[in-house]
């Protein structure tokens, strides 16, 4: 198995030929299923997120002033892992496609959220502006990083 920057070369390689011959094959269709708890004293929400390899479990508790505890990750904090673990993870599989060899690569995200809405007082977007920032390091030239963006 050929591996650059963690990323199994051939099998992307071998999905891009199967996607060439059939089309369809590149959709997929991602299913999550939850359950708000309402046991006092728990968490606030359970989902088993089945996965090709298995099955884990995501707990959420909302913070303190959405009525939780905040004594775990709350759904913005898991909506903005997936961005920046999405963004990132197509970054670093697209940059061995394309011949570089990363060094780092880190990724920040900031997303400006109003809850005013979610609270019925206003009709203002509850998502504002998201950054994200990705850190590449890496001893090919810049030119060749932004193909891999």
């Amino acid at each position: 198995m050929s591996k650059i920057n963690n990323v199994n070369i051939e099998g992307v390689r071998s999905f891009e030929t199967q996607i060439k011959k059939d089309r369809s094959l590149a959709r997929k269709t991602q299913v999550i299923e939850g359950e708000w708890v309402l046991e006092e004293g728990n968490v606030q929400f359970v989902s088993k997120i089945k996965f090709e390899g298995g099955e884990t479990e995501f707990k959420v508790d909302n913070p303190t002033f959405m009525g939780g505890t905040g004594s775990l990750p709350g759904p913005m904090h898991y909506c903005f892992f997936g961005l920046a673990s999405c963004y990132t993870g197509t970054f670093a599989t697209m940059a061995p496609m394309l011949g570089i060899k990363l060094k780092k690569l880190t990724t920040k995200v900031e997303a400006d959220i109003n809850f005013s809405k979610v609270l019925g007082l206003s009709d203002e977007s509850i998502t504002e502006e998201v950054r994200v920032k990705l850190t590449v390091v890496s001893d090919d030239p810049a030119k060749h990083q932004q193909r891999a963006h």
